[in-house]
């Protein structure tokens, strides 16, 4: 198939107006081959010209290489250009902190960030390295500054990177604000135009041990007597890691050596998420190997944080989301004092409702958002006032919202650290301590089923046929549908009890919804089953095990629903 003449004349134009010379050479080569008839060069071509890479609520990720849909230097000129003309109408000229990780091109387009922004006439300030994201958000909250930018791509496959923006305060971008920065970008002409700086903005040197002053404080027990084994899966949050742990007091940390480093190429993972199987095996294999009493995985950017515990019967596995977001929204209320505030806790409506149950066991505040942090960090009156923790099923939790208003992992796994030595002290551990926040608040077992399709229009249609004829009846129990557009294209499901109630008796909760990122629909399950007789341990495994069962069914059902 021939390449078509207007894909032709937008590459030439992109080539025009491109900042690097590397990437004008690979394009004109491409180009060449795709006008002389060759295939793959012309698949090549339009997939990298014939729509632009786009920008919403997590900025933008795409594959390093050239053309306007893809992560490079032209694009990452305009981006910045765009964002400059949207900051200057909405808050006007101040500080914008820049920071980036060490994936393919960070280096580069932090500066070409700066440089834009330098021009534009706001104070830059940019992290003196390659450092994980929570760093950019606290940096960004403490120097006042009207955004922050971090050069990210997060736990994606090697081959990405992206472009992160934070607002004034360190809070998550969030709807309408991207699309008036996209319609902003749009209006940026081409990159050569832009004018940049290649110097002139300052280093915030100092932003690591800033950042380390504040979560050295976040422990609360007596106890440090922890061994730990760690990875961050080759990003670059092996050295802040350690240095968190060292100050806090947990000095006996054992970090896998060969990823360790930095790497953008990833090369001992298939994938750098520790949500993936098979990408917490090495720490696993090394807590095992050293005796260690935890095991800590950080994502690249070292905002999430996955912990892995031993179990009775021996071996090793890693917790869920949700068992280590109950787990850490329990012990950051036991812990903190109360009151002097109006304290909120936070989660999402695919995560388990056991935090509810337990908040109101402590007397505070919960609220219930959609997905994402950006929804977390308005949680309540929609500035999250008074919140203590907040935590997302996808390995995301904020223990420290008054510094770091998104999800961070270092934090994450000093507090974690903290209530595994308490427990430990106690003759206890974090498997212990589930058991009995399960005996006490019910069963809730959780579950993902994602539905891949080749058509995104198969997604609309199996939304709209669920929306024209819910179920009513699911796993044996009667159904509610609560549909959440226009706010989200969510379906909500609940059967029996409600899920949500602080005495739970029993139920189910599913929610629909498609995928932001991939073309999946994505199903989020929930079965609570109650313990009948907390004091009696054989009800605790018969509590788990009726609620295995009905997710079974449950899943089954759910399946059928969203595949036919």
């Amino acid at each position: 198939m021939p390449l078509e003449s207007e894909l032709s004349e937008a590459a030439r134009r992109w080539l025009d107006g491109d900042v690097d010379e590397d990437d004008r050479a690979k394009l004109r080569e491409l180009l060449t081959s795709a006008e002389s008839g060759d295939e793959e060069a012309v698949a090549e071509i339009r997939g990298r010209v014939a729509q632009p890479l786009g920008f919403g609520t997590a900025g933008m990720r795409g594959p390093v290489r050239a053309g306007p849909n893809g992560m490079n230097r032209a694009v990452v000129v305009r981006t910045t250009a765009g964002l400059a003309n949207w900051l200057r109408s909405r808050e006007g000229l101040g500080t914008v902190v820049v920071g980036h990780d060490a994936r393919h091109g960070s280096t580069r387009f932090a500066a070409d960030t700066a440089g834009v922004l330098h021009t534009a006439g706001f104070r830059v300030r940019v992290l003196p390295e390659a450092l994980p994201t929570p760093l950019l958000v606290y940096a960004t909250r403490a120097l006042g500054a009207v955004a922050g930018v971090q050069i990210t791509a997060s736990h994606n496959p090697p081959a990405d990177n992206g472009y992160k923006v934070y607002l004034s305060g360190g809070d998550p971008l969030v709807a309408p604000f991207d699309e008036e920065i996209e319609r902003e970008i749009a209006r940026v002409g081409p990159a050569r135009e832009v004018e940049r700086a290649e110097q002139g903005w300052e280093q915030y040197e100092r932003v690591l041990d800033d950042y380390l002053a504040r979560v050295e404080t976040l422990p609360r027990g007596r106890t440090r007597d922890l061994r730990v084994a760690a990875t961050a899966l080759h990003g670059v949050g092996a050295r802040p890691l350690r240095y968190a742990l060292h100050l806090a007091g947990f000095t006996d940390v054992h970090l896998v050596a060969d990823q360790e480093e930095p790497d953008p190429d990833f090369p001992t993972v298939e994938f750098p998420n520790p949500e993936e199987p098979g990408a917490t095996d090495a720490v696993l294999e090394l807590a095992a190997q050293v005796g260690a009493d935890l095991a800590v995985a950080l994502d690249p950017d070292a905002d999430r944080c996955a912990i892995g515990v031993p179990e009775r019967e021996g071996g090793w596995r890693m917790l869920r989301g949700d068992e280590t977001g109950v787990l850490l929204g329990d012990h950051v209320l036991g812990t903190t004092d109360l009151s002097e505030r109006d304290p909120l806790v936070a989660t999402t409506i695919v995560s388990s409702a056991m935090l509810r149950s337990i908040a109101a066991d402590h007397g505070v505040r919960h609220d219930e958002t959609l997905t994402g942090f950006k929804w977390l960090m308005r949680a309540g009156d929609g500035a999250a006032t008074g919140l203590v923790y907040a935590y997302e099923e996808a390995l995301g939790h904020c223990v420290d919202p008054e510094h770091v208003r998104d999800k961070d992992g270092l934090s994450t796994a000093v507090v974690t650290c903290d209530l595994a030595a308490t427990l430990k002290e106690r003759s206890s551990s974090l498997l212990d301590r589930l058991d009995e926040l399960e005996a006490r608040h019910g069963v809730h077992e959780t579950a993902q089923l994602s539905v891949r399709v080749r058509d995104l229009s198969t997604i609309d249609e199996t939304m709209r046929g669920l929306r024209e004829h819910p179920p009513g009846e699911l796993a044996g129990l009667a159904v509610s549908t609560t549909d959440l557009l226009p706010d989200a294209d969510v379906l909500v499901l609940r059967g029996g009890s409600r899920a949500e109630e602080t005495d739970p008796s029993g139920g189910l909760r599913v929610v629909i919804r498609p995928s932001g990122t991939e073309p999946k629909l994505k199903c989020y399950l929930q079965v609570v089953e109650p313990v009948r007789d907390p004091a009696a341990g054989s009800e605790l495994a018969a509590a788990r095990g009726r609620a295995r069962e009905m997710m079974a069914a449950l899943t089954a059902e759910v399946r059928g629903l969203v595949e036919s």
